[in-house]
């Protein structure tokens, strides 16, 4: 059966709401580096300062293991490989605008490998890998400890940091490499698969009515993605002119 021919596939809004949370944080956190960033609170450290280098890694850990459970459901639909691509083609367009878009305002640490680039390259990994089963936990357990292992100057470069072992992390705004990340989306992957097998209802179970707006603004993830922080950053430019 192809795409065209499926019927539409079921919305899991517990999932959805869960993406709509961590995207609410991440906008709150992006808000406070703007603020920082122009210059309108006390300085903080985003690069070092625990406060702000866990709060990202959670948010970035809960983005990318929704990714992970995404394409469980994906998998167990039987979603088809023309869908994938559509939407794979979506993530890999909006990381290259991503790129361009840092480069404009961050010359000298643009993104070349951030959260949408690696999601990218992930989502084809997952898709690939989701029939492996259990063997998804050792081996996302395996990617996340990788780079503690088996980093080596080798993989410093432009080129090569990408795949995450390297030795210190690049001068970059944002930077998402394959490993550990890849662990991550593996085991979202296998514990969504393990939830439709034995706990479906947690993730097809109602909604409060307080949690629908964020599982509406999961859906949206991309768009929102992509639109929150020109949004974010021509607001505080203009209030900053507005001030002056």
């Amino acid at each position: 059966m192809t795409d065209r021919n499926r019927p539409a596939l079921h919305r899991f809004e517990r999932l959805d709401a869960l993406r709509g949370l961590a995207i609410v944080w991440m906008a709150l956190f992006h808000f406070a580096f703007d603020l920082n960033h122009f210059g309108l609170v006390a300085k903080q450290n985003f690069y070092h300062d625990p406060l702000w280098t866990v709060q990202r890694t959670c948010i970035v850990s809960m983005f990318i293991f929704c990714a992970g459970m995404g394409q469980a459901v994906a998998w167990q639909q039987g979603q088809g490989w023309p869908r994938f691509w559509r939407r794979w083609a979506q993530v890999a367009g909006c990381a290259l605008l991503v790129t361009i878009g840092s480069y404009l305002m961050f010359p000298n640490s643009f993104i070349a490998f951030g959260v949408l680039h690696g999601v990218a390259v992930m989502l084809i990994i997952a898709r690939l890998s989701a029939g492996w089963g259990r063997w998804l936990w050792p081996l996302g357990a395996l990617a996340i400890a990788l780079p503690r292992v088996a980093a080596a100057p080798f993989f410093d470069s432009r080129f090569l940091s990408w795949i995450g072992l390297v030795t210190h992390k690049p001068l970059t705004e944002d930077y998402v490499p394959l490993l550990p990340w890849l662990g991550v989306m593996w085991w979202g992957l296998a514990s969504g698969q393990w939830l439709l097998a034995h706990r479906r209802e947690w993730l097809t179970g109602t909604l409060p009515a307080a949690a629908r707006p964020l599982a509406v603004l999961g859906r949206w993830s991309l768009s929102f993605y992509m639109l929150h922080q020109p949004l974010l950053i021509g607001a505080l430019m203009l209030w900053m002119q507005w001030r002056a």
